[in-house]
């Protein structure tokens, strides 16, 4: 597979080049050019720069696309909630291409500009899922019993579980994205 490094703007007007050099999109395999059109389609995904890394294992980066898609399309959370979790998370991951993407037009500036966890601007399952994201993106440790018991008294055990892969991926994403500044 050709490749080639790739200078990337930044928002602060200077030149940033990927770590790993970008595999240009003709480049892929057909089934991850299509996963990548689905992504950039349904706003799953905001840039294809990450996947230009990752396609250096076609088949890998295909499987974290397909989950991501699972994860965005067939959710079992809402579309808003999920979108406050990510932001959350890449709030703590000070990952600057996920901070400034917006996958959904159900979170407004008002929203990020209350984005603490205990904000009474959100509902009290948001605030559950916020206090989880933040403490899943720093400090998983001190995830208990307490606040397990927060979580069930809004989502479902299925709800939940998806919680934490989707928090997972979201943590994973925005810092092996931010460590190859493939952005």
């Amino acid at each position: 597979m050709p490749v080639a490094w790739a200078p990337l703007p930044l928002s602060n007007g200077s030149i940033e080049v990927a770590r790993l050099p970008l595999v240009a999109l003709g480049d892929m395999p057909a089934a991850l050019q299509d996963a990548v059109e689905r992504g950039q389609r349904s706003r799953m995904l905001s840039s294809v720069t990450p996947v230009q890394v990752w396609a250096h294992r076609p088949a890998a980066a295909l499987a974290w696309l397909e989950l991501m898609e699972n994860l965005h399309s067939e959710s079992l959370l809402p579309e808003r909630l999920r979108e406050l979790v990510r932001l959350r998370i890449a709030s703590i991951t000070t990952c600057q291409a996920c901070q400034l993407a917006r996958k959904s037009d159900t979170v407004t500036e008002q929203d990020i500009a209350c984005m603490a966890s205990d904000s009474a601007w959100f509902s009290p399952q948001e605030r559950a899922a916020l206090r989880y994201a933040e403490l899943f993106a720093s400090d998983y440790l001190a995830i208990d019993d307490q606040h397990f018991s927060q979580l069930k008294g809004c989502f479902s055990a299925a709800q939940i579980a998806e919680l934490g892969m989707y928090c997972a991926l979201m943590l994973a994403g925005g810092r092996m994205t931010l460590v190859q500044q493939a952005y």
